[in-house]
């Protein structure tokens, strides 16, 4: 939440915002929660819909006639100049969440990742720098931009907390895309003198989040009494941010963040995963015996941990403790049953067996 008002803000009540994969998770956390403060505030979302991207994420919004007066869905992708150009010149801001987001996925297929996290990029920056152009002709300010990034492009922290200044060291196809993307950002700000800024988040879970991640991949398993395939001794540690808080961090940096700038978003709680499993187990009620230790996947880093002192110097500061949002997480889950039902289903079978078949084929007692 923030805590200090007297930093100016960039926007204004009725501001024009396109959210780019508006639908996915943290996108759709997003624009409700836009949305939800009545403040006159505008959104048109564009996304592709790719497995990650769910209308249904937006239903709240669509079916609330107040907020529905004040946003608009547009199918399609961020990679396609004449789809992205008039959107972005309607548009007083454009928070960039859309990109293929599963570390997993990435080692599969990494084509998608980069036409997303680098070309896409690309043409979003074109057209904010061409709208821009336009507006300075008639005085008006120019298209603001954040690239929403991630604590993966620092690569395994053994010790300490990673600053906006450390070296990047992304160790996927997924955390390599989303550097890439921040250096073209960072190149335009420098050549064309884009007003853009940079987020980078730690670990978010929360209610929507799909389950081929680790926490609702082990809470809807749980569920049903499946296993839960554990990547090695499961002592990999992350620091866990709530969406809810995220998505409140990212508006915060995009209406009072330095252009040019990059802020970290820490979360509120560094845990091992095998330390997350067993709570969620814990307030599933369900036996450790469902976990099952399996091979890890490749290159999979040890430790990721945010220093988030310049986010906390512009006045940001997250709401809500780990125990709180992995109770509101898994609360949410078994009420909303035919939600991630609909999510597992289509293709899931085949990704799940081509990821886990052979590794829990191979597993052991964890």
């Amino acid at each position: 939440m923030p805590d200090d008002a007297s930093v100016p803000a960039r926007l204004g009540p009725g501001a024009r915002i396109l959210v780019t994969g508006g639908a996915g998770f943290i996108g759709s956390a997003y624009v409700r929660d836009l949305l939800g403060r009545d403040d006159g505030t505008r959104i048109t979302v564009l996304d592709k819909l790719t497995y990650a991207g769910n209308r249904a994420n937006l239903v709240a919004v669509e079916g609330d006639p107040g907020q529905a007066a004040r946003f608009r869905f547009v199918a399609g992708d961020i990679a396609e100049p004449g789809i992205v150009g008039p959107l972005v010149a309607d548009s007083d801001a454009v928070v960039n969440f859309a990109a293929e987001s599963h570390v997993d996925r990435s080692i599969l297929d990494p084509e998608a990742f980069l036409r997303t996290g680098v070309i896409g990029v690309h043409v979003l920056l074109e057209a904010v720098r061409a709208a821009s152009t336009a507006r300075a002709a008639t005085g008006q300010p120019p298209v603001r931009f954040l690239q929403v990034s991630t604590d993966e492009v620092y690569g395994s922290v053994a010790e300490g907390r990673s600053k906006e200044t450390d070296r990047l060291d992304p160790r996927s196809p997924y955390s390599a895309a989303k550097a890439a993307g921040e250096l073209l950002v960072q190149s335009y700000v420098v050549t064309h003198e884009v007003d853009a800024l940079v987020t980078r988040g730690s670990n978010t879970y929360g209610p929507f989040h799909h389950p081929e991640k680790l926490i609702p991949l082990f809470v809807t398993n749980a569920i049903d009494d499946q296993p839960l395939p554990m990547y090695g001794d499961g002592l990999q540690q992350r620091d866990w941010l709530f969406v809810s808080d995220h998505a409140g961090a990212i508006d915060h940096v995009l209406r009072h963040g330095a252009s040019g700038e990059t802020y970290n978003v820490p979360g509120s709680a560094e845990m091992t995963n095998r330390d997350v499993i067993a709570a969620l187990l814990e307030r599933l009620g369900k036996p450790w015996s469902l976990v099952r230790t399996v091979p890890d996947r490749p290159g999979h880093d040890r430790r990721y941990a945010l220093d988030g002192s310049k986010l906390a110097a512009l006045g940001w500061r997250n709401r809500t403790t780990f125990e709180d949002g992995l109770a509101l997480t898994i609360d949410w889950f078994r009420a909303n049953e035919a939600w991630w039902r609909a999510t597992k289903s289509g293709d899931w079978d085949a990704y799940y067996e081509r990821q886990y078949g052979a590794r829990l084929a191979a597993s052991t007692d964890a």
